[in-house]
């Protein structure tokens, strides 16, 4: 697949000198972010922008936040990828092995919040990834977590 970095370049320039960001963000946020082309099997942005829906898992200060993308595609049964439920009942497929430090100049546009159970599912799973011990999504312990849900 051809991929136009020459493209991403000139976005991730004016990115990079725009003002210090204003927007105010905050854990368990939903945001379009621009989060380029990439290399490998790193998850690419889309359309002019280089936008990708990402959670806000971890806010350090208003200027870097820890982050972990979206996917449209179903990855049921993977053990990297957690559905999640927003306060308006909309699903979102995690990519947890994505996850990564952003600075909150790529945030583009606020989409919603994830659910507070649905949060903390994100947060346990994460760390069971980061330690090694990660579940996978049709174990009984994940769907008692979620309130008896299936992801």
């Amino acid at each position: 697949m051809n991929k136009d970095f020459d493209q991403w370049n000139e976005v991730k320039k004016k990115t990079h000198t725009l003002e210090p960001n204003r927007l105010v963000f905050y854990e368990r946020e939903v945001w379009w972010m621009s989060a380029g082309i990439n290399i490998g099997v790193e998850i690419d942005g889309k359309h002019e922008f280089f936008l990708r829906p990402v959670i806000v898992v971890r806010k350090f200060n208003k200027d870097m936040a820890l982050v972990v993308p979206t996917t449209a595609q179903d990855k049921k049964g993977n053990k990297y990828y957690l559905v999640v439920v927003g306060d308006d009942n909309k699903q979102y497929t995690v990519c947890l092995s994505q996850l990564r430090a952003i600075s909150s100049k790529r945030l583009f546009r606020k989409v919603g919040t994830i659910d507070k159970i649905s949060y903390g599912v994100l947060l346990e799973r994460l760390s069971d990834m980061i330690r090694g011990t990660l579940l996978k999504d049709n174990d009984p312990a994940l769907r008692r977590d979620l309130g008896g849900r299936s992801p």
